[in-house]
């Protein structure tokens, strides 16, 4: 399943079902079939997935590992690679997105 998000500012933004909803979780969002995020409401979202992403490479840094050497952890047990991608890799194009509907006052809605 996946969830695509709109706005007037930008092209549209396709993410699959678990990367959307963390995104959406972390915003406070309730990660419903369909929803919106108020140009007022989008400061406080860039701030909430900001802090996520730092509080993400804190806490690989004092682990003394990058996402790279957790996935490569987990895939060793299973006995294959696996492609990583951080919260700030997934994140950045959401919060372009944000940015950009914020400048021109938009909405960004999405549905599934």
């Amino acid at each position: 399943m996946l969830y695509r998000f709109k706005s007037r500012a930008t092209a549209d933004l396709i993410l699959l079902l678990p990367h959307a909803r963390r995104i959406l979780e972390l915003i406070g969002k309730e990660p419903g079939a369909r929803g919106i995020i108020t140009a007022a409401q989008i400061p406080a979202a860039v701030a909430a997935l900001e802090a996520a992403v730092l509080e993400e490479e804190r806490r690989l840094a004092e682990a003394g590992k990058t996402a790279d050497d957790d996935e490569l952890e987990a895939a060793g047990a299973e006995g294959k690679e696996r492609d990583t991608v951080t919260l700030r890799q997934r994140a950045a194009p959401f919060i372009d997105m944000l940015r950009r509907s914020a400048a021109e006052g938009h909405d960004v809605v999405w549905g599934t």
